[in-house]
């Protein structure tokens, strides 16, 4: 997912549902997504916290349900989550 994809796209609800979708991504990626980054819109934890915090930061009125405290906070704990399955991995690897 590019920068450029929402460069030209200003229309508020869209840029809503998008973050809505992304914040989607993150949360199932913690949860029953088991922390594949597969299942992230933009492939990879950070290319997905930096669309979320362009939009973010592209808003002119800030969206009630989501902080950018927030959006640290899960790119902190998908990294964490994705540190863990890896370690796990190659554990069980050996």
């Amino acid at each position: 997912m590019s920068k450029k994809y929402f460069e030209d796209n200003n229309d508020p609800e869209f840029l809503y549902q998008m973050l809505s979708r992304l914040e989607t991504d993150c949360k199932y990626f913690l949860g029953n997504g088991n922390g594949y980054e597969k299942h992230l819109r933009a492939s990879t934890i950070s290319e997905q916290i930096s669309a979320m915090k362009e939009i973010y930061n592209k808003l002119d009125e800030k969206p009630e349900w989501l902080t950018m405290e927030q959006i640290n906070e899960y790119e902190n704990k998908m990294i964490l989550k994705l540190t863990e399955k890896n370690n796990k991995k190659v554990f069980y690897e050996r």
